[in-house]
């Protein structure tokens, strides 16, 4: 049995117009028989407004009168062209142009050099390569190794700027998180240990030191100079 749309409503609508038993509703909503009794006397879902299965291309008439006909009889849903419409569509491998191909190792050089927390799948599958050329271009046993050299991929067109800062910013989160299992904390080189801080002490300049070192007693004649023993007439009258 394929999984149903709004099974709540669509039990609530069968309950409304059709004779089904609640087995066999509950069978076709995927619903436990009480819940759905529990439907039909008003208990469950009241606000629900019932879904016509029928309408929504989940079943055909022919297998509703059939269960109708038949109480043991259980109906087989059929594939919903709205279910098939919520699909996610899947993404196309991506493709890069020939003018753009011989590009790429440029651009896995880049990510090696650059951005090492990104990973071999996770370059693959941005540029549209392969683990092999990757692992060439980082062994330098590339074909073109001698001419290959580090080019932003954003630069060469190969991928959006948005989208590399995506991807450089998970690998970054992801590459956190494994250290921080590991028990490596991230080294920070504004911080030191508290063993190593100790107490501040201002660093002086050899100048200042040398100004403040004790002179031992300081005399008369260093600060006026010596006397030359001359005596004024008048001061001696």
């Amino acid at each position: 049995m394929s999984d149903i749309l709004m099974p709540k409503a669509t039990a609530v609508w069968l309950v409304d117009n059709t004779s089904l038993s609640f087995e066999q509703i509950a069978d076709f909503c995927g619903l436990h028989p009480l819940e759905v009794r529990g439907i039909a006397d008003g208990e469950v879902a009241r606000d629900i407004r019932g879904a016509d299965p029928i309408g929504n291309g989940q079943l055909t008439r022919e297998e509703l009168d059939r269960a109708q006909a038949n109480p043991d009889y259980r109906m087989k849903a059929q594939v919903s062209r709205h279910a098939e419409l919520l699909k996610p569509a899947k993404k196309a491998p991506r493709y890069t142009p020939v003018s753009r191909r011989q590009d790429r190792p440029d651009a896995i050089a880049w990510f090696l050099r650059h951005h090492p927390e990104v990973t071999d799948a996770q370059i693959s599958k941005i540029l549209g390569t392969t683990k092999a050329t990757i692992e060439q271009v980082r062994a330098r046993t590339h074909w073109n190794a001698a001419n290959i050299k580090p080019v932003d991929p954003v630069t060469l067109g190969l991928v959006g700027q948005l989208e590399l800062d995506a991807l450089v910013k998970k690998a970054a989160e992801k590459k956190a998180k494994d250290d921080l299992k590991k028990g490596i904390v991230p080294e920070d080189p504004t911080l030191r240990p508290a063993s190593e801080a100790g107490q501040f002490e201002p660093e002086v300049e050899e100048e200042e030191e040398d100004f403040r070192a004790p002179r031992g007693d300081i005399k008369a004649e260093d600060v006026f100079g010596k006397s030359t023993g001359y005596v004024d007439e008048e001061d001696e009258e």
